[in-house]
């Protein structure tokens, strides 16, 4: 037979779809994407039926006010609001250390929230705290969000600074390295109360 009526072997490409699913997967799975972030929120629980609004006292009010400028103005309870910006670590610091200080009210100032007596989780038993205090972040409509996410992260970063050293001082370790129980009466004796109102348009 000559050489030129020679049929060439074709290519088996019935597994070709397999082939390309098993890389589809494959690249799925070792990519790494992109994930949101944000901060982590806990919302607060229903109210109970019947339940009564705390009484709530101007000195137990932080108000933290964010304009459309990205001005910041806080009012710490019956103090004369000051205006403060957030641009350097510096100030950053000086903020948390003055939300710090409405929290516990360390000089048991009478213009800074006022004590209550409460009934905590062991090892703290009745304990007087500031547990009626609030802090209001109010924005404007136009603020930019990276103003709102960096005034919410210092005030959250507050509550996270007064639990670790709360911890630390208790049961001589970091708050994440506490179990789920020491966690729980670290949380009960500084309850975040941060409550972001609907932001409003200002002519």
């Amino acid at each position: 037979m000559a050489k030129g009526n020679r049929k060439v072997p074709g290519i088996n490409a019935s597994s070709t779809a397999d082939i390309s699913f098993i890389l589809l997967i494959f690249f799925l799975v070792t990519t790494s994407m992109d994930t949101d972030r944000g901060l982590h929120v806990r919302l607060p629980e229903p109210p109970k039926e019947n339940q009564e609004p705390p009484e709530v006292f101007k000195r137990n009010m932080l108000l933290v006010n964010v304009n459309m400028n990205g001005q910041i103005m806080v009012t710490r309870g019956e103090f004369e609001p000051i205006e403060v910006d957030l641009n350097t670590d510096a100030s950053r610091r000086v903020f948390r250390d003055m939300v710090k200080e409405f929290i516990t009210n360390p000089s048991n100032s009478e213009k800074l929230p006022k004590f209550y007596e409460e009934e905590l989780p062991a090892p703290f038993g009745k304990t007087l705290t500031t547990k009626n205090h609030v802090i209001s972040l109010q924005t404007d409509r136009a603020t930019k969000y990276d103003i709102f996410f960096l005034v919410s992260n210092e005030l959250y970063g507050s509550y996270n600074e007064l639990r670790d050293e709360l911890a630390r001082k208790t049961f001589s370790k970091a708050y994440a390295e506490c179990n789920e129980d020491e966690q729980l009466a670290v949380r009960q004796y500084y309850k975040c109360m941060i409550s972001e109102a609907e932001p409003k348009v200002y002519n």
